[in-house]
């Protein structure tokens, strides 16, 4: 049987960050995503009304797609994300406390690492991924250098700065896993603009990875 709280096998290893979404905004924007290929989604909580637009989500998108919350910081917050149906936990930062309780739930955890000493500790949490955050700072080269003295295994997830075309120089060290902020959805923004911003970002992820 599979973890539930390992790194899924997703066709392209995109999560959509949508911070800032309203609950009136949700059900069209999923749509547009889901139509467009991710299948991953991450609505921040500091969101407006976030846990209602996690909800909204989960009851949108097919049943394989990993819905979620960023910027999770407490064991509270993971368990108002279960109770909305969400089944990704991301964080900014590395609390073992906040993991163990996500993978109590069975969610797929992945919290925000910089340094090799942040990485190794999540790693050591059971994190199932991990958000090198802002991966623009670091680029492909630093975090290949931290890639290192990982266990082989080990999911990187570049965020932060970065868009659809970021992923050749990420796969030239191994990173096939990415999430998109601002270069794919801010608040307000059209379906039709979402709509298009999403497509290009799925067909520069399969000119680079295959599709």
């Amino acid at each position: 049987m599979t973890d539930a709280t390992t790194w899924p096998a997703l066709k392209r290893s995109l999560v959509a960050i949508l911070r800032g979404l309203t609950p009136g905004e949700t059900a069209g924007t999923i749509d547009a995503l889901v139509e467009a290929g991710f299948e991953a989604i991450e609505i921040p909580l500091n969101s407006p009304d976030p846990f209602t637009s996690i909800r909204i989500a989960v009851e949108t998108a097919p049943p394989q797609c990993l819905i979620g919350a960023g910027t999770v910081l407490t064991e509270i917050d993971v368990d108002r994300l279960a109770d909305a149906g969400g089944r990704l936990m991301v964080s900014p930062n590395v609390d073992a406390d906040v993991i163990a309780r996500a993978r109590a739930h069975q969610m797929v955890t992945m919290p925000g690492v910089f340094t090799p000493t942040e990485a190794l500790a999540a790693v050591k949490a059971g994190a199932a991924a991990l958000k090198f955050f802002p991966a623009s700072v670091l680029g492909p080269a630093g975090i290949a250098a931290i890639r290192a003295v990982l266990p082989v295994d080990t999911e990187i997830g570049a965020v932060g700065g970065v868009s659809d075309t970021d992923y050749a120089g990420y796969g030239k060290v191994g990173v096939r896993t990415f999430g998109l902020g601002s270069s794919l959805y801010k608040p307000g923004m059209a379906v039709a603009d979402i709509t298009a911003r999403a497509r290009r970002s799925v067909a520069a992820y399969d000119d680079v990875f295959g599709g």
